[in-house]
């Protein structure tokens, strides 16, 4: 089975410029390609995971990966499905987000003896005259074709567009024109999301080189036949994105999402969506997927189990799955094992009169965003204490109850927390 086969059988192909161009490179060729990654924050989550996993795949079949940090177009932000514009971030930060990035992304994509490069659009992004700019890319772009584009279509009606973020397709274009002419990169790869920006970029490959070739009477080079591909976008059953938790995105930093939570979010995925997550984020054998896809019933927690494992096994390593895995077993079974669950360290100082309310307790460890929403798990009868279940919204926790040096926080049936002083 060719890569082309194996991404399509895994659900991961959404659109192409032209399938049978995208298919002969990926499968008799060797495709240099790109995938860009704005850093806008100092993690990567589980929607840039998919991206990276269709780096690797492609990676092992011998095709050169490139990815592109962002510290040019991060200064302006890409305004898919934003309603808003986004926060402007400083030069350090940035820096400091590429190399969060980097670091994190050299765990699952092979980057030694040039297998894969790094490059910043930054080195010609922020060098740019921008009147020469507008005058030499600006005229392949229509104004009326680029607010047709679902991205920016979006973004007009919930909340305006301003003329700083009309620039960023232009950017992301100019992007891939550069890796063209310098790497010889002819694909470019990203979320479905990014089809209209893909486009844009493909076609002004394309534009240059018949100009360049009708002005000079050379042929049009090979290289100049660029194509995109875009694949699905991680969402559920329901077509809802998935990444999400009550305390913001599933990232991949461990800092930020401990390997327990990481795990327990995968373990706790809906029975409709378990086996596509097996396709798209492991690399377990199709095989042996669907061999899982004919677990039913309870039968189908196996699956989540297996699907639990292999993605924290990729993300933080073998060690680590491990200790989430046995730890959450423990749980769900005698309830006793604490030492891999999140823990949140409370002082005195968050204690009045030797006391701390629950409801205190369930916004300090984020279990709940707010006083109000913990006081409506409380009487919904979703929170429990050292097993016991809490009825009362003014229930406190007083220092005898800490004498084994920490509680356990029980929310729903599936989510622990450990608190400690």
């Amino acid at each position: 089975m060719g890569v082309f086969e194996e991404l399509n059988a895994r659900g991961l192909i959404a659109q192409m410029t032209n399938e049978e161009q995208v298919k002969d490179l990926l499968n008799n060729k060797r495709a240099i390609f790109y995938i860009g990654f704005d850093p806008t924050a100092d993690s990567l989550h589980v929607g840039h995971f998919v991206q990276i996993m269709v780096m690797s795949h492609m990676q092992k079949a011998g095709h050169l990966p490139i990815a592109l940090f962002g510290g040019g177009t991060g200064r302006i932000g890409d305004p898919t499905g934003k309603t808003d514009l986004r926060k402007v971030l400083t030069d350090e930060e940035i820096e400091h987000n590429i190399e969060c990035f980097q670091k994190q992304m050299s765990g699952l994509v092979d980057f030694s003896d040039g297998k894969a490069l790094m490059v910043n659009n930054a080195d010609w992004l922020l060098n740019l005259n921008y009147i020469n700019f507008i005058k030499e890319i600006g005229v392949y772009f229509t104004v009326n074709k680029m607010l047709a584009a679902e991205c920016y279509k979006q973004r007009m009606e919930r909340g305006g567009l301003t003329f700083f973020e009309l620039n960023y397709m232009l950017m992301q274009s100019y992007d891939f024109y550069i890796l063209n002419k310098k790497y010889g990169c002819t694909l470019q790869l990203g979320g479905d999301d990014q089809w209209s920006n893909i486009i844009g970029g493909v076609e002004l490959i394309r534009r240059i080189a018949v100009k360049e070739s009708e002005e000079t009477g050379n042929p049009i080079p090979e290289t100049a036949q660029a194509c995109g591909m875009t694949f699905t976008l991680l969402t559920n059953s329901e077509g809802k994105k998935m990444g999400k938790t009550e305390k913001g995105a599933v990232w991949l930093d461990p800092n930020k999402t401990s390997p327990y939570e990481f795990y327990q979010y995968w373990r706790n995925v809906g029975d409709a969506d378990v086996i596509r997550c097996l396709k798209i984020l492991t690399f377990l054998p199709m095989e042996e997927i669907n061999e899982l896809a004919k677990l039913k019933d309870s039968e189908i927690n196996k699956a989540k189990e297996v699907l639990a494992f292999e993605v924290t096994k990729l993300i933080h390593g073998e060690t680590e799955a491990i200790k989430a895995q046995d730890a959450a077993k423990a749980l769900f079974g005698a309830g006793s094992d604490t030492e891999n669950m999140p823990t949140t360290v409370i002082s005195e100082s968050d204690f009045t009169d030797g006391a701390v309310s629950v409801l205190d307790l369930l916004v300090l460890t984020k279990l709940a965003p707010s006083k109000s929403e913990a006081r409506r798990l409380v009487i919904q009868g979703g929170i429990s204490v050292d097993d016991e279940k809490v009825t009362d919204v003014n229930a406190k926790i007083d220092n005898n109850c800490f004498s084994n040096g920490y509680i356990v926080l029980k929310k729903g049936k599936k989510i622990f927390h450990k608190v400690t002083k």
